[in-house]
């Protein structure tokens, strides 16, 4: 019998826009990109050039650190651009697909030592993420465990997999088991009906963040100095049981398309990294306004260009929403619309009740001040440690009182709800971002 965990902190924000589950189309996409920003830790080459043709699985991209461990390409085709920016940093590798899905062969994955090789060459391997510091994995570290989540709590998130999966996600448990001397845990949702004879399952119920993975580490096993955890989702963990039961390396994506500013939100099959101008043609509500197109969740996706960009990492969904910049609102702030949000209850919404849908726009809706410590990050953070004196040690590159307020433990995602409810509007992802980059900067 499984474990049964309850979350009690957190908030289910209730955004316009909800998926219908039971709908879901397929997108033919011609163009398709890699975006080296979304796997950090490693510094990437470019391993190709213009107008070379590539299969699926070809290298795109391999690591300075560590030639072996690569980002490939989700289909065959010609290499279309490699696009920099400054100090010709790459921006991203884009592919035009020839239609023909010729697949690189991996061989075998019979062993440890092997299937790490082959994950590493896949790319498989860059997307898991270690904690400390939420980085592709270090290659020679061995983990202490391993902690594979099957459900998101996140806004208008959709289901990460089906119960059809479950044959392929029990293969790529049995192999990611060998990979470490210690558990691999598989966190559930309550009531979601998955089981695994290889490892050990954890139910979980409560609002979000109860499905980010940071929180389920912090309740079953917390990261201690000294100690190294690998995290993936599900979705990968089937990508990597399909690559060991069958030799084929699956890059397919269903995506979720969210958010107010969609016409029918539903699901779309297409493949990672697809360009986003013909993932969303004629998907988004027309209209005289801004849209603000999101690759990912509110809280902690990435903003991209309708028109040039791509989908994604960790590819399962795309939110639009109004920019809300040519807004105009009687008394402005001091509105009191019912259709306004409010976590303090400051507007009448809380009349009509909090967990109707609301149509969020992305204004921040003040302005950045100084940081006001009112213990209002604690409502929404579950994690056992103090995220105001964690931040401020962070700002004041306290490595000491950082390691001792438990910057091991936590990622940027952890910190997005506390983001969310901020009176001072700080941008705390990008604060913990830079100072798990410092801590490894100095310490490694």
């Amino acid at each position: 019998m499984s474990k049964t965990i309850k979350i009690k902190k957190g908030l289910n924000i209730p955004l316009e826009g909800a998926v219908a589950t039971d709908k879901v189309t397929a997108k033919k996409v011609g163009l398709f990109a890699i975006v080296p920003d979304d796997f950090p830790g490693y510094s990437w080459k470019a391993a190709v050039k213009a107008g070379d043709a590539v299969k699926a699985g070809s290298p795109l991209l391999f690591a300075k650190e560590d030639p072996d461990l690569c980002l490939t390409s989700p289909v065959s085709g010609e290499v279309k651009e490699i696009n920099r920016g400054e100090r010709r940093k790459i921006m991203f590798v884009s592919v035009a697909s020839d239609g023909k899905d010729e697949q690189v062969d991996f061989g075998s994955v019979a062993t440890p030592a092997n299937l790490k090789a082959v994950l590493k060459k896949c790319g498989l391997f860059a997307m898991m993420r270690q904690r400390p510091f939420d980085i592709v994995p270090f290659t020679e570290t061995a983990p202490r465990d391993i902690f594979v989540t099957a459900f998101d709590t996140a806004p208008l998130a959709m289901p990460i997999i089906t119960g059809a999966d479950m044959p392929l996600l029990e293969e790529g448990l049995k192999a990611l088991s060998s990979l470490t001397e210690g558990k691999v845990y598989l966190s559930v949702a309550k009531g979601f009906g998955i089981k695994s004879k290889v490892a050990e399952t954890v139910e979980f119920e409560g609002p979000h963040p109860a499905g980010n993975v940071g929180t389920q580490i912090a309740a079953i096993a917390p990261v201690n100095k000294g100690e190294t955890v690998w995290t993936l989702d599900a979705a990968t963990a089937v990508r990597i049981g399909k690559l060991v039961k069958n030799g084929k390396l699956d890059y397919s994506a269903t995506v979720a398309l969210t958010g107010a500013e969609i016409k029918d939100p539903h699901l779309v099959e297409t493949v990672i990294g697809a360009s986003l101008a013909e993932l969303l043609n004629n998907e988004l509500k027309s209209g005289e306004g801004k849209v603000r197109v999101i690759s990912g969740n509110v809280l902690t996706g990435v903003m991209v260009n309708a028109q040039d960009g791509f989908l994604r990492f960790p590819y399962r969904q795309i939110t639009a929403i109004p920019e809300g910049d040519d807004a105009d609102e009687f008394m402005g702030w001091a509105s009191m619309n019912p259709g306004k949000y409010s976590v303090k209850k400051t507007f009448p919404a809380f009349l009509r009740g909090l967990t109707k849908p609301f149509s969020f726009d992305a204004r921040v809706k003040g302005g950045h001040r100084a940081m006001i410590l009112s213990g209002e990050y604690d409502k929404v953070f579950p994690m056992d440690i103090y995220p105001e004196y964690l931040i401020k040690a962070i700002m004041a590159h306290d490595i000491e009182r950082m390691e001792q307020l438990g910057i091991y433990e936590v990622a940027p995602e952890d910190f997005a709800l506390p983001e969310f409810v901020d009176t001072s509007k700080l941008e705390l992802q990008k604060i913990v971002r830079e100072g798990l980059d410092y801590l490894r900067q100095e310490t490694l």
